[in-house]
């Protein structure tokens, strides 16, 4: 668990998907569904934390930017918690391939996408404007809930929306509303839902510690790359969820 804290927590903080990770082995030492997947929110808030100090520098100028996306990753990560304990968890489960594949289209066609934005834009938005914090809303919902890969979608809503902002701080902005949804989720399921304490502080220490490590290596990458890493790390999300 330490060590799939560890990995978790750095793919996290890079591109997303640590939770692809971490859910295997939380079911493979006998947890079940909803006992894992709340346990592994509450393990994986440090690492989102860790993520977004260690990305703190591309975070300067986007205090009112966090501000305005955060309200939406708030809210949509308090709905998609409540999801959690009302609905079956086969509800969600079964759109989750959809919603990376999804993601990871138009993290392939943002280059494209964002210069047809740029061409009928008539004036900028530097926060995304109301589709994007809609975007981000229902995200926040999803992460919520299940939370696998919510920062590749987190990332391809913001660099359609944002497309004259450098991929780098979308990634800083992403960790940050990423640590939004999984800290108030985890908040809920501390005080209403049955959690592995055991577990989930190993993951806890492991992502704090992958976070530092993937935000020293995320920094490094170049946007073509960093793009690259993104759809590899989402088409292995979708492989292993649907096998």
């Amino acid at each position: 668990m330490l060590v799939a804290g560890v990995f978790a927590g750095g793919i996290n903080t890079v591109v997303g998907s640590g939770t692809l990770v971490t859910f295997p082995v939380l079911l493979a030492v006998g947890y079940p569904p909803v006992v894992a997947n709340v346990s592994n929110t509450v393990g994986l808030v440090p690492g989102s934390i860790s993520g977004a100090i260690g990305y703190r520098e591309e975070l300067a100028g986007q205090r009112e930017r966090v501000m305005r996306l955060g309200t939406a990753s708030l809210l949509g990560g308090l709905t998609g918690a409540v999801l959690l304990l009302t609905l079956p968890e086969s509800a969600f489960e079964a759109i989750v391939p959809v919603l990376i594949a999804l993601a990871l289209v138009l993290v392939v066609l943002q280059p494209r996408l964002s210069r047809m934005v740029a061409e009928r834009r008539t004036r900028a938005r530097p926060h995304g404007g109301p589709l994007l914090w809609t975007g981000i809303y229902g995200t926040g919902v999803y992460g919520g809930y299940f939370g696998a890969a919510q920062g590749i979608i987190l990332l391809a809503l913001m660099g359609i929306a944002m497309p004259d902002e450098d991929l780098q701080r979308l990634n800083a902005l992403k960790n940050v509303l990423a640590a939004i949804v999984n800290g108030v989720a985890a908040v809920i399921f501390i005080f209403v839902a049955d959690v592995a304490w055991l577990p989930a502080v190993l993951l806890a220490v492991g992502a704090a510690a992958g976070g530092q490590l993937g935000a020293k290596i995320g920094k490094r990458l170049s946007p073509a790359l960093l793009r690259g890493v993104i759809v590899v790390v989402g088409v292995a999300a979708i492989v292993q969820l649907v096998a």
